[in-house]
């Protein structure tokens, strides 16, 4: 007998008590050690602390090209009264052992890393001699006892302790290794750990990608962060919702020190990972269901010591988990010590709702302003594969607050090392045009930060000065005229160009395909199977829709998309027979398109901005013909009879 899908969750508890429970049945520590060549030891843990068997340099060496001497024959040597002093009968290259003494009044020619002549303590670099006949040499400057000489053992002295247990090689350690003349290095042995995806719908990269089916993400990410961890990852495939294979695999995964896989942990008679996982003993399921968002699917398990996890299926819940739950483990596994959060403080430009019962964990992206950092909500939900890689940090929204205002001071945790400020902020509407833009830029040197929050989002950013620039087309109902007339006094706008805004259809619907644009609105108005697919609130495309349909509510109105290529996805994939986008995106999907109406997209700076190097670079772009040809050929119109008036009168937003 089946189970029911309520079965399958045991209780939902904090994620506090699900990492004790986690935790307590496992040794939190490194699983042993092992030496592995000097070649192959690039970001392993050392295993023990490294002594010094040698001393570095191992001879008194010059550090310049020059002649080895006595400093005392240097003294008050000047250029117009140079001291004469015998050259040496030898030269001394780096690895020839000197057979003369450096004696009083005589000077022993020495090159870079060469040894230092018994007798001399310093070496005058050759800029300051001048050679004379009869083996002579002439010195110009006086020297000082030690000058230009790195005496042995002052790099690293013998019995010295280099480097500890518990570091993570990198190439400069690496280097020091090399010194001390060591081939092998002896390191915690890496974790070994079991990676694979369940689901019939879940496809490997490289493979033709059918209708319905999505690429595994999830463990190309899981073994990248294993990787970080000091692990060595095991993949073991794409499984497919069989009970017996799953069964298999985790057999095969439990071979390795632990086991993760995605897939299969919510409620549901088709999610079959549970029930396997189930099966396991000593002590088995010790966590299904944390109070987290993301992630409040996981189930957390332990056999034999060894973890066993099942993550979400949706990437940014699955990425949250591991590195919540799992990544501490394979952290002590590894030898290494627990991460350090590194945390910054951050102004919430808008509300955020949470729901109240489970800890959120909200992705942000940061932008420096006058006044401090302000984090933006990256908004595209535990399914986005993007959303992770683009945030800066996250936000800990504890179980108990349902709201966080505009304006509150919140403390984002950073997901990588320190915070490198962008050069160009840009804020605002997406774009494929500003796409274009930003990639040049890029490709330039610059460091672009972009965040696609809608044309009223991005003027609302500009006149609060959090961005460089925002992209925008917003019409002004009153005029009709997109842009300009919502500028304050405090913002200048740059011309950007043209687009076609119009009804994108399936090429061959008889509904659209030859109509002219009234026809097409009184089909959508009056036919309730013809079912469209909406812009969000705020978005300069919304207020087109508005205007064209008035108060008609065609099938669909209330399912709200927040970009014209989600636009074109749901009318190509037939989730939806028409709605609104530009020509650029529907030549993009093959669509059938009817024009409405010509918009402007342009680019809104704050004046305070307008001279920053990186604002006056993305203007040079913006004016180079090259760029221009670009845009005109991914569809835009960059006429001069589009440009705007020089100066125009500034009008305040009502």
């Amino acid at each position: 007998m089946k189970p029911t899908s309520q079965s399958q969750f045991l209780d939902v508890i904090t994620r506090d008590e699900a990492t004790l429970r986690f935790q307590r049945h496992l040794r939190l520590a490194p699983l042993g050690q092992e030496r592995v060549a000097l070649g192959a030891a690039l970001h392993r843990v050392l295993a023990e602390d490294i002594v010094a068997g040698i001393d570095v340099p191992g001879f008194d060496r010059s550090n310049v090209d020059g002649f080895a001497l006595q400093a005392a024959d240097t003294h008050g040597a000047q250029e117009e009264r140079a001291r004469t002093l015998q050259l040496n009968d030898e030269v001394l290259r780096p690895g020839i052992v000197p057979q003369r003494m450096a004696a009083a009044g005589t000077a022993t020619p020495i090159a870079t890393g060469g040894m230092l002549p018994r007798g001399a303590d310093a070496v005058v670099m050759v800029e300051h001699t001048e050679l004379r006949g009869e083996g002579r040499v002439e010195v110009s400057r006086a020297a000082t006892a030690g000058e230009n000489v790195s005496y042995a053992g002052t790099d690293i002295a013998r019995g010295e302790t280099v480097l500890r247990a518990g570091q993570r090689l990198t190439s400069r350690e690496i280097g020091v290794l090399a010194a001390l003349g060591l081939a092998q290095v002896p390191v915690h042995r890496a974790p070994r750990v079991a990676i694979f995806s369940t689901g019939d719908e879940i496809v490997a990269p490289g493979q033709p990608l059918r209708t319905g089916a999505v690429h595994d993400s999830n463990a190309a990410i899981i073994g990248a962060a294993v990787e970080e961890l000091g692990g060595r990852p095991v993949h073991l495939g794409v499984i497919p919702d069989d009970e017996a294979a799953l069964s298999a695999a985790l057999a095969r995964g439990l071979a390795c020190d632990a086991v993760v896989f995605s897939g299969g942990t919510s409620k549901g008679e088709g999610d079959l990972s549970y029930r396997v996982v189930g099966r396991l003993a000593d002590p088995g399921i010790v966590a299904h269901g944390v109070a987290l968002k993301p992630g409040k699917p996981v189930c957390l398990a332990v056999t034999g010591g060894k973890p066993v996890v099942i993550l979400p299926g949706f990437p940014t819940s699955a990425i949250f988990t591991f590195h919540e739950f799992l990544a501490p483990v394979l952290r002590a596994f590894a030898g290494l010590p627990p991460d350090r959060h590194e945390t910054v403080s951050a102004t919430l430009p808008m509300r955020v709702n949470s729901e109240r019962g489970r800890t959120e964990y909200l992705l942000v992206g940061l932008v420096r302003t006058d006044d401090g950092l302000a984090a933006y909500p990256m908004g595209k939900g535990s399914g986005s594969v993007t959303t992770f890689s683009t945030a800066d940090g996250f936000i800990t929204i504890p179980q108990h607050t349902e709201m966080l205002d505009a304006g509150e001071r919140v403390d984002v945790q950073l997901l990588g090392q320190g915070l490198e400020p962008a050069d160009l902020i840009l804020i605002g509407s997406h774009c494929v045009g500003l796409d274009w833009l930003a990639g040049q830029m890029i490709g330039a040197g610059w460091r672009v930060k972009s965040l696609n929050v809608g044309s009223s989002g991005g003027l609302m950013a500009a006149r609060r000065g959090e961005c460089d620039i925002a992209g925008m087309h917003l019409m002004d109902p009153a005029s009709g005229e997109y842009n300009r007339p919502l500028l304050t006094d405090t913002l200048e706008l740059i011309p950007g160009y043209g687009r076609m805004q119009g009804i994108v259809f399936r090429p061959g619907d008889p509904r659209f395909e030859g109509r002219s644009l009234d026809e097409a609105v009184a089909v959508v108005t009056g036919d309730r199977d013809c079912v469209m697919v909406n812009r969000n609130a705020g978005s300069g495309t919304r207020v087109v829709i508005d205007r064209l349909l008035g108060a008609a509510r065609p099938s669909g109105h209330g399912v709200q998309t927040k970009s014209h290529n989600a636009v074109a996805v749901a009318v190509a994939q037939q989730r939806a027979d028409w709605g609104m986008a530009i020509d650029t995106v529907a030549r993009q999907y093959g669509l059938g398109f009817i024009p409405v109406q010509e918009e402007r997209y342009d680019f809104i700076v704050p004046k305070a901005r307008l001279e920053r190097p990186a604002v006056l670079a993305f203007r040079r772009l913006l004016d180079a013909a090259s760029t221009r040809a670009a845009l005109r050929g991914l569809g835009f119109r960059i006429d001069a009879d589009h440009s705007p008036p020089a100066n125009p009168p500034p009008r305040p937003i009502t």
